[in-house]
């Protein structure tokens, strides 16, 4: 689109979620059209993008919809710079800590859960041959 305006449908193919997502984020407050076109139409940037990115990158870590807009709010209140304090600017930056820290314990679970998963597979496996090599 002009003006770096894209629509719903090529935000959803650049982010690899639905249609029926990004509007369920959009009515939850996670993400709203930077713009409308004349017919009505959803508008969105990159900024847009990488917002809807950020929930994508979230979600499989079991966060919630409330613990992501947190973390989009102090980024989004961060990515004022200069407006603030340097105390407001410590706790924000405390805050993203937080959610930094928590993504990071996510993934080793989640890492441990896979290798637990994998195990269970080849035991599986193992016993499929067994079985099969057996007269």
């Amino acid at each position: 689109m002009n003006g770096g305006h894209m629509q719903i449908g090529e935000v959803a193919s650049r982010t690899e979620l639905s249609l029926r997502t990004i509007r369920h984020y959009e009515d939850t407050g996670l993400v709203v059209p930077s713009a409308r076109s004349q017919g009505g139409f959803r508008l969105y940037t990159e900024a847009d993008v990488a917002r809807l990115m950020v929930v994508r990158r979230m979600k499989p870590l079991g966060f919630t919809l409330d613990e992501m807009r947190a973390l989009l709010e102090a980024t989004d209140r961060l990515d004022l710079g200069d407006e603030l304090s340097a105390d407001e600017r410590e706790q924000l930056l405390e805050r993203v800590r937080g959610f930094e820290r928590a993504a990071r314990q996510r993934v080793a679970d989640l890492r441990t859960r896979l290798a637990r998963a994998e195990e269970f597979a080849a035991t599986l496996a193992d016993r499929i041959e067994n079985a099969t090599a057996r007269p």
